[in-house]
């Protein structure tokens, strides 16, 4: 039989903790189970210590001494797919399952801002925007999408959906991973499906490179100064994923060297980013404030994952996509 479970919410820091996430993780969540907000103004221990399961918007309030205090805890459970930036360790030690929100709960999303990225990047969106406020009409000139390769460094749930957004424009995709024999190369129409042994190729053969792997020790700076170097002058590079998969140095060289034809970022090697940096100035990099997986769909799948793992939880059952 399920019963109700003390529930604490770590919100969004703002001057409202329910907008935007809030309001549908307590809608999910509060009919069958006692949720409360966390006050990060009144003492941590208290909120904490009686809480049997945690869901973490991102971490931003989580310490190793919030761990320690949460002494009733079934669950800790984050709405969000990567935990790059979290010592899972501190979990692990105290033996609190850890679980996440898998990456088809935002897939369709990213693929979405990486296609717009796509598009205004061939279009040259900032200059023409400038164009348009200086009476300056019919410039720039672009490009069309068809024909042109779009290489894709993993794929994951976000890959296949950008595969799936892409064919109708006429790109050939490409796409390098680790196991190519895990690929359903023809139900997404791949060009070419290659492993870890062509990635130095496809980086160099492809129009549009948009980068689709978990920030790990192994993939951080995949795409290096010499990497980079390889790309074609008038390519365009495309992360919605984590900005430390890319030099970010070495971008900003190789985009001011006019070594690159452009840029879509949406994620950066440190957040908030400097917005002193030339990634900001430059007429052919367009810029979002990681905002890839915000989205109304998004914000409720993820609430709703949330919500039957604490009924699991609460019925005995193991939580689902647990990662410790």
């Amino acid at each position: 039989m399920t019963r109700r479970l003390t529930v604490l919410y770590l919100p969004v820091p703002g001057p409202d903790p329910l907008i935007p996430w809030g309001e549908a993780v307590v809608a999910a969540i509060g009919k069958k189970h006692d949720i409360r907000i966390y006050d990060p103004s009144r003492p941590m221990t208290p909120q904490v210590e009686d809480a049997e399961v945690i869901v973490d918007w991102s971490g931003p309030y989580t310490t190793p001494e919030m761990v320690a205090a949460a002494r009733s805890l079934r669950l800790w459970q984050f709405l969000m797919t990567g935990l790059d930036h979290l010592d899972l360790e501190c979990w692990r030690a105290r033996g609190i399952p850890v679980a996440n929100c898998p990456g088809f709960s935002s897939a369709a999303a990213l693929a979405e801002l990486a296609m717009m990225f796509i598009l205004m990047l061939a279009r040259r969106y900032p200059i023409a925007e400038q164009n348009l406020k200086k009476g300056i009409h019919f410039e720039p000139v672009g490009q069309e999408l068809a024909g042109l390769r779009l290489g894709l460094i993993g794929f994951g749930a976000s890959a296949r959906e950008l595969a799936r957004r892409a064919q109708p424009f006429g790109l050939r995709v490409s796409t390098v991973v680790r196991d190519v024999r895990r690929v359903p190369q023809q139900e997404y129409q791949l060009e070419e499906v290659v492993g870890l042994e062509s990635l130095d190729r496809i980086v160099a053969e492809s129009d549009i490179l948009s980068l689709h792997v978990p920030l790990t020790p192994e993939t951080r700076h995949i795409l290096d100064a010499r990497r980079l170097s390889l790309m074609k002058p008038t390519a365009f590079l495309i992360n919605v994923a984590r900005g430390a998969l890319v030099d970010e140095a070495a971008l900003e060289q190789a985009l001011m060297e006019g070594r690159l034809g452009g840029a879509g970022l949406d994620v950066f090697s440190t957040e908030p980013p400097d917005l002193n940096s030339p990634l900001f100035r430059l007429p052919n990099v367009i810029t979002t404030p990681h905002i890839a997986a915000s989205t109304r769909e998004v914000l409720h799948r993820r609430a709703e994952i949330a919500a039957e793992n604490v009924d699991r939880v609460a019925s005995g059952l193991e939580p689902l996509y647990r990662v410790i």
